[in-house]
């Protein structure tokens, strides 16, 4: 059982974490080179146009007042209109777009890695040295060392160019529409932005079917990292289980093998792997950038990097802040499954 009040102690431990990337965040922007007043009216405007720019977004404004409003701004997620990638678009719009495909994108991967690396990390440990155990080695470190930038590639040659079972880009067939609201007890309420959410809420399964269809092979790429090192994390934590003398005793009382490693040594052996996954997830964030350019699915993670390349500042400020909280809320979550397996880390 997980108390409230050690939830209660992690959340408030998010306050200065954010806040200190929100810090950095600020003053990275300020040493990035290039007026942003600049950059909004264009090379060719006049002095006196980048001048009345900048007095706009409180520019001419000292840095620390600059730093406070940001602060504030930040703390209301409000970062103002982005000027380049979607001109005069709200940010909180562009992202609200945008973090549905990348989220969706890294549950999906991550769902892959665990539901396949956790079974053959056990069954790795509990046939140690056996064929079984040297193939899932061999194909965890191969998983291990081939990059998305070379996986992604290869799946849509082999998968959707060769044999063509798998669409090569895009979320959902184009003849499928979806519309702005699903309805419940009367209610209209938005879509969530996860098109496999999306249509089932909507109950078409044919446009479900469409959607998981498009998503498989970008999941499969970047889950294929994740499942890898989550069963040789399973492995070596399950062999480190399977040692103790109280599973030992298990099997002294009489107990088959398979009972006493899934009653006994499961749960314990999981623990260390669950910290893994955690981290796992801001890794899948961050390799959505590459998925998602490979795949042609516009994502938080592409448009970031579009607008570090045309310092939309805004924009940029949003979009880490949004990876930075997306994180901190998943550790948030590893920390109380972790408390759930092992109560004593409350204390």
């Amino acid at each position: 059982m997980v108390s409230k009040r050690f939830v209660l102690k992690r959340l408030l431990l998010l306050v200065p974490v954010l806040f200190g990337v929100a810090t950095f965040v600020f003053a990275i922007l300020q040493l990035a080179p290039g007026d942003p007043a600049r950059v909004i009216v264009g090379q060719r405007a006049s002095a006196q146009q980048v001048a009345q720019v900048r007095t706009e977004l409180g520019l001419n404004d000292p840095v620390w007042v600059q730093y406070g409003r940001f602060l504030v701004e930040a703390a209301q997620f409000q970062f103002g209109d982005s000027y380049q990638i979607a001109k005069g678009t709200p940010v909180r719009s562009v992202l609200a777009d945008r973090l549905p495909v990348t989220v969706e994108l890294a549950l999906y991967g991550q769902a892959i890695g665990i539901l396949l690396g956790i079974p053959l990390g056990v069954l790795s440990a509990v046939k140690q040295d056996s064929l079984t155990d040297h193939a899932t080695r061999v194909g965890a470190l191969t998983g291990l060392s081939v990059p998305i930038y070379w996986s992604g590639p290869l799946l849509i040659l082999l998968f959707a160019t060769y044999l063509g079972v798998f669409p090569t880009s895009g979320r959902i067939s184009s003849t499928t529409f979806l519309p702005d609201h699903w309805t419940l007890f009367g209610m209209e309420l938005p879509l969530t932005g996860m098109v496999t959410v999306d249509t089932l809420l909507l109950g078409d399964l044919g446009a479900w079917f469409s959607a998981v269809h498009h998503l498989f092979l970008p999941a499969v790429t970047i889950g294929v990292y994740s499942m890898a090192l989550i069963s040789r994390m399973m492995r070596s934590s399950m062999l480190e289980v399977v040692r103790q003398d109280y599973m030992r005793t298990a099997r002294a009382k009489g107990q088959g093998a398979k009972i006493t490693v899934m009653k006994h040594g499961f749960r314990n052996a999981l623990i260390p792997v669950v910290t893994v996954i955690g981290i796992q997830f801001g890794s899948l964030l961050g390799g959505a950038v590459l998925t998602e350019t490979v795949f042609g699915i516009g994502g938080i993670g592409t448009m970031l990097v579009d607008a570090i390349g045309a310092s939309d500042y805004p924009l940029v400020q949003g979009a880490v802040l949004t990876f930075a909280l997306l994180f901190t809320l998943v550790n948030l979550g590893v920390d109380v499954t972790y408390s759930y397996l092992d109560p004593r880390i409350q204390q």
